[in-house]
């Protein structure tokens, strides 16, 4: 089956959906592709921030997810054998927003499909880009439900598709992975009556560790391994990472000893950035992880692509009218957002190296009985 369209997406993540429904409601045709079978079945960042938040409002997007549910965490605690030492509270009134990753998809997803523009083709897989005698891309070809193949032709292809793009890997952009020298472990389980959504951050066996608290009730545990160190420590027993954990929250010992059991109960994420030559090709365009993978810290994966479609929404509509869709005129996005995301990937490798450093010395600050104002 073949389908015509100005623009197809693939990868209906934040990024990919959201921009998808800004060109869709400037009457720009969009197809959307996603290779899961439902939105937001694969585990993804969650957490918003500022910039985040602001395009989502902008949009009115926003108030549609707060109805099916998000959570503001209160503040950023610092903690030390079952203490709090250090506090800080944000001047926004918030420390960041949990938002699930199905709420923001299914807010993206219905005020998109009110558009003729937008259509949404879900358990399809990219498994060839199609080019032009001159090498201008002008398509995908795609296997849908598992079987059916299908063509789209189209002025312009976005690769939203992930750290694993198959889009960039398909048009041949050089991707350079750096490495951070930890891996992480995520573990989610209910929280424990009256307790407050705040993100907590401690040390359990000379790893950084983060408590994030979750729409629903929920604590998500994200724990710094040393990379590569999975496969061996899966080997050992759970039991004295569990008790280290406990110690360092006791309040979550019930909880903790009800749901997690095994190794089996966390997700392992290998921790990497990377950086791309090119974010543009004569008629394609990548943005997101599948540009610019990023590392949990800070939080900025999700809100970074969804900045990329923001940016990339006010440019093209002028592009695709005037026809001008080679790499040249492309290049208008990439230099708008390419500076911004390395420095927030440079600041991101800041508060990893100094992260270990700033905890004990505010940890000392607080034993000496300075006054909390004076903590950096």
């Amino acid at each position: 089956m073949n389908y015509q369209t100005d623009v197809c997406i693939i990868g209906a993540g934040p990024g990919g959906a959201l921009l998808a429904y800004l060109l869709a409601k400037q009457n720009i045709s969009t197809i959307l592709i996603e290779r899961s079978a439902e939105l937001g079945k694969e585990f993804r960042g969650e957490h918003l921030n500022e910039d985040g938040e602001m395009i989502l409002k902008k949009h009115h997007i926003f108030e549609e997810i707060e109805s099916l549910g998000l959570l503001r965490m209160s503040r950023v605690e610092y903690w030390k054998d079952g203490h709090v030492f250090k506090t800080i509270e944000s001047e926004l009134g918030h420390a960041g927003i949990h938002v699930p990753q199905q709420h923001l998809l299914q807010s993206i997803n219905s005020q998109a499909s009110i558009h003729p523009s937008y259509k949404l083709m879900l358990g399809t897989k990219v498994t060839e880009l199609m080019q032009d005698d001159n090498g201008h891309y002008i398509g995908i070809k795609a296997i849908q439900k598992g079987r059916k193949e299908i063509t789209i032709q189209s002025k312009l292809i976005i690769g939203a598709d992930g750290r694993h793009s198959a889009v960039r890997k398909l048009a041949h952009i050089k991707n350079e992975i750096r490495h951070h020298g930890y891996d992480l472990l995520w573990a989610k389980f209910p929280a424990p009556e009256k307790w407050e959504p705040t993100i907590r951050f401690t040390i359990v066996n000379n790893q950084q560790m983060a408590l994030f608290t979750q729409t629903g009730g929920f604590i998500q545990i994200g724990w710094n391994i040393k990379e590569g160190s999975y496969t061996s420590l899966r080997k050992q027993s759970i039991q004295p990472f569990l008790d280290q954990l406990i110690l360092a929250f006791p309040q979550l010992k019930e909880s903790i000893e009800q749901n997690l059991h095994s190794w089996k109960d966390f997700i392992l994420l290998s921790v990497y950035s990377s950086h791309c030559n090119t974010w543009v090709k004569d008629g394609l365009a990548i943005i997101g992880d599948a540009a610019h993978t990023m590392t949990p810290t800070g939080a900025y994966g999700m809100n970074a692509a969804i900045m990329d479609a923001e940016v990339l929404s006010q440019i093209l509509p002028e592009l695709i009218s005037q026809g001008s869709l080679e790499a040249g005129q492309l290049k208008e996005f990439e230099n708008a957002r390419r500076k911004i995301v390395e420095d927030l990937q440079a600041q991101q490798l800041v508060i990893e190296d100094s992260f270990m450093e700033k905890f004990t010395n505010s940890l000392k600050i607080e034993k000496e009985n300075l006054p909390l104002f004076q903590i950096q």
